[in-house]
Formats: structure tokens, C-alpha cells, sequence
């Protein structure tokens, strides 16, 4: 590990309360025996983030009783229904004053996505000028590796469930693309069909 590694503070967004999914929150579904949370958050602290701050939103009083997220900084987004741009928005801003020169950014529901990916990000931080994205066969996904540089564009173009894209697509020729297909899948878990196929 580096020492700019130890720059660069994980962010989960788990807020979202699966509307597609019968109103089940993505953070409390389970991958593998654990809670989808809960291996995100892994995923991260595995990748070498020393801080990780978990954005929960839809019943975080059940997330907070069942998920083991010790360690990690729980931040409460009372705004979680307007989307995923109000999440990013709590995450970078319980960021704000940590030291933190980035912000590794990942999804609860895509567990496809691994360490690996999300060292291959973290591999990726230079400056809090940088900007990086995973791609998967040339095309831009998550995680995404934000530089405190750009944290309040990001906030001030973060709005639905638009998340940082709005302001990547302006900023497409500073991103470095990190190849990710040969570690990782990025599917979402969006639906019924979803839970199915991929939480086994």
C-alpha cells in the first residue's frame, strides 16, 4: 500500500430503498450469508481504504441493529428518496475536514465488483485533482475515484439519481479509465429478476 493510499476515503452509498424491489432496501439483502452492506463496506476496507463512510437512508435503524459496520463511519442521508445525487452529496460532505484527498465511490448493489476493482481505482490516485472511473471493455462504471479538487461540482451537479455523471461528462478528457472487466461484473441489483439471478 502506498501512502497515498492512505488518502483516500471509501464512500458506500447504501441509501436507496429498492422501490423496483417491493420497497426492500438494497443495504439489508444478502449476498453469500452477509448483508449487501456489509460486503461493500468490506470491499472497500479490502482495497486498501482506511476510512469508509456508509450513506444510509431507507431504514437505517434496521441497517444500523443488523449490519456489522464497525469500524466505518455511518452517515445519515434524510434525503435518500430524491436519489442517489442527494446520497453523494451527505457522503462527500461528512468527508469534508477528514484529510481526504479522494473519494473511492461504490454502489451497495453491484456485488460483482470486488477488491480488486476497487484497488486497481485506489492504484489510480494521485493528487486531489484526480479523476478515474472503472470501465468494463472501454465503457465507464463504478467505482469511480473523486478528488477532493472537485467534491463541490460534483455537490452543486448531483441531483435525482444522477450521482457524479453530470459532471464526468463534462469533465470526460481528465478521467483516467481503469480497465476492470478481466476482476470484476458490474450488473445492478434493480429487480425481482436481479435478486434471482445474482444473489444466490
Amino acid at each position: 500500500m502506498t501512502d497515498n493510499d492512505g488518502q483516500v476515503a471509501g464512500l458506500l452509498l447504501a441509501a436507496g430503498g429498492g422501490r423496483r424491489l417491493g420497497g426492500r432496501p438494497k443495504a439489508l439483502l444478502e449476498h453469500h450469508g452477509r448483508l449487501l452492506v456489509e460486503y461493500a463496506a468490506g470491499v472497500l476496507r479490502e482495497a486498501g481504504c482506511t476510512r469508509v463512510h456508509v450513506v444510509l437512508g431507507a431504514r437505517a435503524d434496521s441497517v444500523r441493529e443488523r449490519a456489522d459496520l464497525s469500524g466505518c463511519v455511518l452517515v445519515d442521508n434524510p434525503e435518500w428518496e430524491e436519489g442517489m445525487g442527494s446520497s453523494l452529496r451527505a457522503g462527500l460532505e461528512s468527508l469534508r475536514g477528514t484529510g481526504a484527498s479522494a473519494a473511492l465511490v461504490s454502489l451497495v448493489d453491484q456485488p460483482g465488483i470486488g477488491p480488486e476493482a476497487a484497488a486497481r481505482l485506489l492504484a489510480a490516485h494521485r493528487s486531489p485533482t484526480t479523476l478515474a472511473s472503472a470501465s468494463y471493455e472501454g465503457k465507464r462504471g463504478h467505482p469511480v475515484l473523486l478528488g477532493a479538487d472537485h467534491w463541490a461540482g460534483i455537490a452543486a451537479t448531483a441531483t435525482g439519481d444522477q450521482g457524479a455523471r453530470a459532471y464526468l461528462k463534462a469533465h470526460t478528457d481528465a478521467i483516467t479509465l481503469v480497465e476492470c472487466a478481466d476482476v470484476a461484473q458490474p450488473y445492478d441489483i434493480d429487480t425481482a429478476a436481479d435478486l434471482a439471478r445474482y444473489l444466490q
